[in-house]
């Protein structure tokens, strides 16, 4: 049950469309898949949300935020279904409360407090994740107790590269952060799983050229061979949900089928990245 996060410290790079885009095809190649939404302003919550309504004519009912859920240690409570295996732990604006409720709970006079704070999610997550084959987390483009939280949880990181050059910044800003989180918080244990490239808009020129870039600092190898061009319905989907041939209701075009087309070979490119890097711990 590998824990996926994906990160860059630079906001508006696709990490929330992408996270959800890969939870969606895992689901459907028969993956149960969690998606966990580390983020306050709670962008994948409102994606799946509008997934649920648009592809059930329901509007999707949640009982328990995940600041609920964590202050009251009942994770499992919290948690939606959206559609055949796959499920969502919600957040909403009270998440923004998380690191005052760590503060109150773990005391800078308790020794290690730091380490029992950015721990308390993974501990939570613990409780229910040997439920699922995968889980997503989605997080803030911030250095956060949000983001340490998700990186202390996970098992394998997905640097989001959108092809601009403040992303390229973003993405070595945050393979450095990883680095020290590392090195600081032993026994912790993860993978970066490399550098998902998102192309800002087709251009061969600027594209090519901070991939060219990008590979050069992580390495050729490291750079996943799926690329995720520009697709405005990726924007629809921000709106209204995401569209699929085989929902009742809220059934798709060609475009569509070519979205989850090319999610569907990402994800494939992920699985295999995934089996690989566990073969070499």
């Amino acid at each position: 049950m590998p824990v996926l996060v994906y990160a860059n410290f630079k906001g508006g790079v696709g990490k929330t469309t992408n996270s959800v885009m890969t939870a969606y095809q895992l689901a459907k190649n028969g993956y149960k898949t969690l998606v966990c939404d580390l983020d306050p302003q709670a962008n994948a919550t409102q994606l799946l949300s509008r997934t649920y309504k648009r592809q059930t004519k329901k509007d999707l009912q949640i009982d328990e935020t995940m600041m609920v859920a964590l202050s009251e240690q009942t994770i499992d409570k919290a948690i939606v279904k959206i559609i055949d295996n796959l499920y969502l732990l919600p957040s909403d604006d009270d998440f923004t409360e998380y690191p005052k409720f760590l503060e109150r709970k773990f005391l800078p006079t308790k020794e290690g407090y730091e380490e029992k704070r950015i721990g308390y999610f993974s501990s939570q997550l613990s409780k229910v994740k040997d439920d699922y084959d995968y889980v997503i987390v989605d997080v803030p483009p911030t250095l956060s107790i949000f983001t340490d939280s998700a990186v202390y949880a996970s098992d394998d990181i997905i640097i989001v590269l959108q092809t601009q050059q403040q992303s390229l910044y973003g993405a070595i800003g945050f393979f450095n952060y990883l680095q020290r989180t590392y090195d600081e918080y032993q026994p912790v244990d993860f993978d970066i799983l490399e550098v998902l490239p998102v192309l800002l808009e087709n251009r061969a020129g600027l594209d090519s050229q901070i991939l060219q870039d990008a590979r050069k600092v992580f390495g050729k190898d490291k750079v996943f061979k799926n690329i995720i061009k520009h697709m405005q319905r990726l924007k629809r989907y921000g709106r209204e949900g995401i569209a699929d041939k085989d929902s009742e209701f809220g059934k798709g075009d060609f475009h569509d089928i070519r979205v989850h087309y090319v999610y569907n070979q990402l994800t494939k490119e992920i699985l295999d990245r995934v089996k690989k890097a566990s073969e070499q711990d």
